[in-house]
């Protein structure tokens, strides 16, 4: 049985660059056939032998039976084309096309290799080519065929899906690198594509299993290795665990870049208790001196002088983050609401409404923003806003819900907002 047309359609610009495609999908399903076949006009235009105008007949009857949705019909007419003019190039590679949405891959190889042959830029053709030569165990083909037209291939979908067969190829050797390079390519063409998500998860999941293989064979007592095993126990939620690791890593290399930080971030995430902010200060304060440019050390020192009622070293350390920073929403929200309790609305609107746009998902921005524009009078905008804190947030909910379905720690949702509640 025939696959959709809608697949069909993806290879049907591959020998008539000339077909009006947008004309053709105003057609009905049976002429989704007919952009498969070029116009037998070139064969008219010189003076037929018989055998040419035989090819020339038969070709008019494959069009005709597309035409009526019957392909099995026209493949028998390309056939005869092809045995009445080897050199005809669009009925070798409209015949390959045809057995290969047949599933018929051993038939359709030989008709699309000679097309190929004839006419070498026909990249949608090689991809093809490509595809079939990997369902048919001949990886090694299929894999220089992909290669070389992965590249070339201008229509969206089409490299989709030569790409994803390409990323399978490279998976069963293990050449992760270029697997990762193509799901780079891929995600950039169409960023919420289900199967390429999953080939990035499946890729960047193998590599850092590889990579926390070679570095438990290499460093097992490193600190690097610490700081992974931290990670991992911060993934699956295990906080007392994480901050162990941590400690572990900064005994062996007080200096490892980025781990006061993190180990940070694992204590401030603790109920708050006198003790528990004093470390997490402490961390914080020592990653600053370690990179006086880190935005994000200096964004929690300011939450933490904030809670102390310190005000002005708050207001100077949200000032500073904005400046090492201008695009981080939450350097912007955090000033916004201090400006915003200062009665200074106007400053607020400029950084909220620059957090939006920078982040136009995060639910308490569009809060905040909402609070200001009703003190600015801008009643109707206050109630857009209030719109789109109430979408996002049903969106965060849901996403809550996913995470303990992913036995993963649904905090992590909450360090990836900009505030913690809208107040």
């Amino acid at each position: 049985m025939l696959p959709s047309f809608r697949h069909l359609f993806r290879w049907c610009e591959f020998i008539h660059p000339r077909y009006d495609l947008d004309m053709v999908r105003k057609c009905t399903c049976g002429l989704l056939w007919l952009v498969l076949v070029c116009s037998v006009a070139s064969c008219l235009c010189q003076s037929p032998s018989d055998a040419q105008q035989q090819s020339a007949a038969h070709l008019r009857e494959a069009h005709r039976l597309l035409s009526e949705n019957k392909p099995d019909a026209a493949i028998p007419e390309f056939r005869t084309v092809v045995a009445l003019d080897p050199s005809n190039t669009d009925a070798h590679g409209n015949l390959g096309v045809l057995l290969f949405f047949q599933q018929k891959y051993a038939e359709a190889i030989p008709e699309l290799r000679e097309a190929l042959r004839q006419k070498p830029d026909l990249w949608k053709i090689q991809a093809l080519l490509g595809m079939g030569e990997r369902r048919t165990g001949d990886v090694v083909a299929g894999r220089v065929d992909l290669e070389a037209s992965f590249p070339q291939l201008q229509e969206t979908k089409v490299r989709i899906e030569a790409g994803l067969e390409l990323i399978e190829l490279y998976s069963a050797t293990e050449d992760l690198d270029k697997a990762s390079a193509v799901v780079s390519v891929l995600r950039s063409l169409d960023p919420e594509n289900q199967e390429v998500l999953y080939a990035a998860y499946s890729i960047h999941s193998d590599l850092a299993r590889e990579a926390i293989l070679s570095l438990s064979i290499v460093a097992p007592k490193s600190a690097q290795m610490y700081q992974v095993m931290a990670h991992e126990a911060a993934r699956r939620g295990d906080t007392p665990a994480a901050i162990r690791e941590f400690r572990e890593a900064l005994q062996i290399n007080p200096v490892l870049p980025g781990v006061h930080f993190e180990l940070a971030e694992m204590l401030h995430s603790l109920p708050v208790t006198a003790e528990t902010t004093a470390q997490a200060k402490s961390e914080y304060e020592a990653a600053l001196k370690q990179n006086p440019f880190d935005e994000k050390a200096d964004l929690r020192l300011a939450g933490i002088a904030e809670g102390a009622n310190d005000q002005k070293k708050a207001y100077d350390l949200y000032s500073r983050a904005v400046e090492l920073q201008p695009d981080d929403p939450e350097a912007n929200y955090e000033l916004a609401k201090m400006l915003s309790a200062m009665d200074q609305p106007e400053k607020a609107e400029k950084l909220l409404e620059h957090a939006v746009q920078v982040d136009p998902t995060d639910a308490v921005i569009h809060f905040r923003l909402s609070t200001v524009y009703q003190k600015l009078g801008r009643t109707a905008d206050a109630r857009n806003e209030v719109e789109q804190y109430r979408k996002y947030k049903d969106l965060k909910d849901k996403l809550r819900d996913t995470y303990h379905e992913l036995h993963l720690d649904p905090r992590q949702l909450d360090t990836e907002e900009s505030g913690s509640n809208p107040q």
